[in-house]
C-alpha cells in the first residue's frame, strides 16, 4: 500500500506541475530499475528558436568545460571551489585512459576497463556540476556563448541545438588526426584516438584472419590481407606494432595455424629513426628488437597515397622513388590536427594562421577574456626575455641611475627565472647554479660595488631564449595543465587580494599566479615480449623486463578510479593465464 501511495503522490505532482516530469529518470539495470528525482529547473529561454541554458545560481560564476579528455577531466577532478557552477559539454560521457588504447586493439585490456563515466567522477564533489552530451559547434567569445548540438541520435523535436552562456570558458577538446592532405588516408586508414577506434581495429584484425582462412581466397590475396601496415614511428605506432606482433605470435597462430606463415607487419616512418623523442639508446634498442621479431621497419618512407588495397610510399633515401605496397589493414598514427570549430574560433581571435590555439603562460587564450585552452588543442606562446629586456631593466633600476647594482638585480633574479622558464633551462644546459653565474660572464658580480648597464645586461641574457621549446602533445602535459588551472580557480579570490606570481615587468604589481611550469616525469615505450623502454627524469634509461613491471605499476596507479584499477589488473592477469580474447564482438 505504501508503494501505491507513493506513486499516487508522484502522479498527482506531475499533473499539478507538468514541468517536473522532465526531471523523472527511470534507469533499468539488468532487469531491475530505480527512480531518480531532481528538483525541476525553469524552462530555457529561446533566442532565435535555440534554447539558452542560463546558470542556476546568479551568485555563482559559471565555468564551461569543453571536453572530457585528460586536460578537462584533470581540471574537473581538482576543482574544489564551491563558488563556481560548472557545465561540462562533450560528445562522450566518459573519460578514457588513452595510453592503453593500443592494448585494447589486441584484447590485452578490455575497453570497459579504461573508461570511467564523467558522472561517476563528479557525483561526490562539493561543486555544482552539470553534464551535457553534445558537440560544440561554435564559440562566440564576444557574447560569451557556446553553440552546441546534441550528440544523441534521438527525436528531440527540433531541440538538438542549444546555447550555453559562460563566465569562464575552458577549451580542452584535444585534437583531430592530421593526414597532411594525403590522398586516401581518411577513407582507407584506421586511427587510434578514441576507444571506438581501438574496438574497430580489433574487429578488423580478426576479420583479416577470418578472410584469409576462407577456402576461396588465393594465396596472393591471403598475403595481402594479412599484411598489417603501421604509418608513424612515434610511441603510438611503435606500441601498436609491438602489441599486434605479440597478439599474432602468442594467440592467433594457435587459432589460425594455416595462415600463420603469411602474416607480415610493416612499420613506416618518414624520418631516419623511430621514437625520435626518446634517448638514442632506446631508439637503437627498439629498432634492433623489431628486426629480431620480424617486424619490417622502413625508415625514410613517406606515404604519399593510400587506396583500398595499396599504399604508395616515397623513398627518401633512394632519390624519391615511389614504391607500391599491398596491405590488408593500415593504421595512421602520425600528426595531430585542429578541430573545425577551433579553427573558426582562432580566426575570430586573430590566430587564423596558427596550427593550435595560442595561450600565454597562464593558459589564457591570447586575444580573449576569461577563455582558457589546455591540452592538445593549445600551445603556450612563451614570451622571449629579449622582448622584455628593456622593461625588466627599468623595473630593476629603482633609482633610475641607468645601471643595476648588485642589490637591484638580486631582487629581480627570482622573478625573472619564474616568469621566463627558458632562463632556468639555459642555466641547466650550461651547468650554472643560478643567474648570478650567468651574469659573471659579463661582469664580476661577486663584489657589491659592480654595476651593470643595459647593454651588459642584454649581453648576459642574449642567449637564454635559445632554450625555448614547445611542449609535446601528450597526456602528461594535458593532465598537469588541468591540475594547474584548477588550483588557480581554487585560489582565485585569495590571489586577487594577495598576488603570488612574479613581478609585472610591463605593468604594476604582481601577477595573480605563478605561470604554468611543466614537470617531465618520464615516458614509456612498450616494445612487446614483456619488454618496455623507460626514460625517466635525470636522463635515466631502463630497458627490459624490469621496466615492463614499472610500466604496469604506473599505468595501474594512474587510473582515475579503483574500479578501473581493478579491471585493468584483472585484464592483465587474464591475459597471462588464458591469453587474449580473439572473438569478434
Amino acid at each position: 500500500m505504501r508503494g501505491f501511495a507513493f506513486f499516487d503522490r508522484v502522479s498527482k505532482a506531475f499533473h499539478d506541475y507538468p514541468k517536473a516530469s522532465k526531471m523523472l529518470v527511470v534507469v533499468a539495470v539488468s532487469g531491475g530499475g530505480y527512480v531518480a528525482y531532481a528538483e525541476a529547473t525553469p524552462e530555457p529561454k529561446l533566442i532565435s528558436s535555440v534554447p539558452v541554458i542560463d546558470q542556476v545560481d546568479n551568485k555563482k560564476q559559471k565555468i564551461v568545460i569543453l571536453g572530457t579528455g585528460w586536460a578537462g577531466t584533470s581540471f574537473l577532478r581538482n576543482l574544489k571551489n564551491p563558488n563556481y557552477e560548472v557545465q561540462i559539454i562533450s560528445p562522450r560521457n566518459y573519460f578514457a585512459f588513452t595510453p592503453l588504447l593500443p592494448s585494447v586493439t589486441c584484447g590485452t585490456v578490455e575497453a570497459r576497463s579504461i573508461v570511467e563515466p564523467i558522472r561517476n567522477i563528479v557525483r561526490k564533489k562539493n561543486v555544482d556540476v552539470q553534464f551535457s552530451e553534445a558537440a560544440c559547434l561554435k564559440i562566440d567569445a564576444q557574447n560569451k556563448k557556446i553553440y552546441c548540438h546534441s550528440n544523441l541520435e534521438n527525436n528531440l523535436d527540433g531541440h538538438e541545438e542549444f546555447v550555453v552562456n559562460y563566465d569562464y570558458l575552458i577549451i580542452a577538446v584535444g585534437a583531430n588526426v592530421n593526414t597532411f592532405n594525403t590522398p586516401g588516408v581518411m577513407e582507407n586508414c584506421h586511427f587510434l584516438k578514441e576507444v571506438e577506434d581501438a574496438q574497430k581495429i580489433r574487429r578488423t584484425v580478426i576479420d583479416c584472419f577470418e578472410k584469409a582462412s576462407l577456402p576461396t581466397v588465393s594465396d596472393e590475396d591471403k598475403k595481402r590481407i594479412l599484411h598489417f601496415a603501421v604509418v608513424g614511428g612515434g610511441p603510438t605506432g611503435v606500441e601498436f606494432a609491438a602489441e599486434l606482433h605479440d597478439f599474432v605470435n602468442e594467440d592467433l597462430v594457435k587459432l589460425y595455424p594455416g595462415v600463420k606463415d603469411l602474416v607480415r607487419i610493416t612499420l613506416l616512418e618518414a624520418g631516419d629513426h623511430i621514437l625520435n623523442m626518446f634517448d638514442k639508446r632506446i631508439t637503437s634498442f627498439a629498432e634492433e628488437k623489431f628486426q629480431r621479431d620480424g617486424i619490417d621497419l622502413k625508415t625514410g618512407s613517406m606515404v604519399v597515397k593510400v587506396t583500398d588495397k595499396e599504399i604508395y610510399t616515397k623513398e627518401m633515401k633512394n632519390g624519391g622513388e615511389v614504391s607500391v605496397m599491398p596491405y590488408g589493414m593500415a593504421l595512421w598514427s602520425t600528426g595531430i590536427g585542429t578541430r573545425p570549430f577551433i579553427k573558426d574560433f582562432m580566426t575570430q581571435v586573430g590566430q587564423g594562421n596558427r596550427r593550435a590555439l595560442a595561450t600565454d603562460e597562464w593558459l589564457r587564450v591570447e586575444g580573449c577574456d576569461k577563455v582558457y585552452a589546455i591540452g592538445d588543442c593549445a600551445t603556450i606562446n612563451q614570451r622571449k626575455v629579449m622582448e622584455d629586456i628593456a622593461a625588466i631593466f627599468r623595473k630593476a633600476d629603482k633609482d633610475n641611475s641607468g645601471t643595476l647594482t648588485n642589490d637591484e638585480y638580486q631582487e629581480v633574479i627570482k622573478d625573472i627565472c619564474e616568469r621566463y622558464p627558458q632562463v632556468e633551462l639555459y642555466l641547466k644546459s650550461k651547468q650554472m647554479k643560478n643567474m648570478v653565474d650567468l651574469l659573471k660572464e659579463t661582469a664580476d658580480v661577486s663584489k657589491g660595488n659592480v654595476e651593470l648597464n643595459i647593454e651588459e645586461f642584454k649581453t648576459a641574457l642574449s642567449k637564454v631564449d635559445s632554450q625555448m621549446k614547445n611542449l609535446p602533445a601528450t597526456a602528461q602535459v594535458a593532465a598537469q595543465q588541468g591540475v594547474y588551472l584548477a588550483k588557480c580557480f581554487n585560489r582565485m579570490e585569495e590571489a586577487e587580494k594577495n598576488p603570488e606570481g612574479p613581478l609585472r615587468f610591463r605593468g604594476e604589481g604582481r601577477h595573480r599566479f605563478r605561470p604554468f611550469r611543466y614537470k617531465h616525469l618520464g615516458q614509456f615505450a612498450p616494445l612487446g615480449g614483456e619488454q618496455t623502454a623507460a626514460q625517466l627524469p635525470g636522463d635515466w634509461v631502463s630497458i627490459g623486463h624490469s621496466s615492463q613491471w614499472l610500466w604496469y605499476s604506473v599505468y595501474a596507479s594512474k587510473q582515475v578510479s579503483w574500479r578501473n584499477r581493478a579491471l585493468v589488473v584483472t585484464d592483465w592477469a587474464r591475459r597471462f593465464i588464458w591469453g587474449r580474447d580473439s572473438s569478434r564482438i
